[in-house]
């Protein structure tokens, strides 16, 4: 019972001095959140991205009705066809055709390739700092992993549904939720500081703390007075 109640204490003792230093706590957060938002928003690059779409066929030639077996099959072939894409045959062509100054393992980390919610459809996407040369890359890369997939892969073919975009948006950093992470951070600290004062505070402050801490009963208090006759 000793052990729940001086708990129930503490928990008190806790809240009451979070309650005292609230401005302070108040004021951490806000400023966490303002180097949060200062970091994204003039120390971080923007990376922007560039997204196209390609249509798998398990073969070159389309004009007959498609059955759901071909489907299938060309759903699967996305996987294979994505290896080909982010292969060095395709990538390579890529940048010497646009006389990029990057190795093949730099392009390559700037290029994803995925099915789109497990269909036949995979979207190509390339990141840059710049939104213009993700646009162009991409658009490249969809003028020359085409005809690379048909030889490497005789019985199928891609066809291009949607060209590369030029989105001028920064896909990051993300500056609402750094900044809002800023601020848990700051809010977060200035409360464990908090919390651990009290935690390491052993002294006798009040009549309370003699009762809880000595097992003695107060028998009086002294007030002291300073020298205006003020009660301190």
């Amino acid at each position: 019972m000793n052990n729940e109640e001086n708990e129930v204490i503490d928990l008190v003792e806790i809240l009451y001095a979070i309650r005292q230093h609230l401005l302070e706590v108040i004021l951490a957060t806000v400023v966490a959140a303002i180097i949060g938002f200062a970091a994204s928003k003039f120390l971080m690059t923007p990376q922007y991205s560039s997204s196209a779409m390609m249509i798998v066929n398990t073969r070159q030639d389309v004009t007959s009705n498609v059955t759901s077996d071909q489907i299938n099959s060309a759903t699967k072939l996305v996987a294979t066809y994505s290896i080909i894409i982010k292969s060095d045959t395709v990538l390579q062509q890529v940048i010497d055709n646009l006389g990029l100054g990057m190795t093949y393992s730099e392009l390559n980390s700037r290029v994803s390739v995925q099915a789109v919610d497990d269909t036949q459809v995979m979207k190509i996407t390339v990141n840059s700092t710049s939104p213009e040369w993700a646009q162009t890359v991409c658009d490249e890369i969809l003028a020359v992993s085409p005809d690379i997939i048909k030889e490497a892969v005789e019985a199928g073919s891609v066809k291009v549904i949607s060209k590369a975009s030029l989105n001028l948006n920064p896909i990051s950093p993300n500056i609402k939720k750094n900044t809002a992470l800023g601020a848990m951070v700051g809010l977060v600290l200035a409360l464990g500081i908090i919390v651990l004062q009290v935690l390491l505070d052993n002294k006798i402050n009040t009549e309370e703390d003699v009762t809880k801490y000595l097992d003695m009963t107060v028998l009086g208090v002294i007030p002291q007075y300073d020298q205006g006759g003020k009660k301190e």
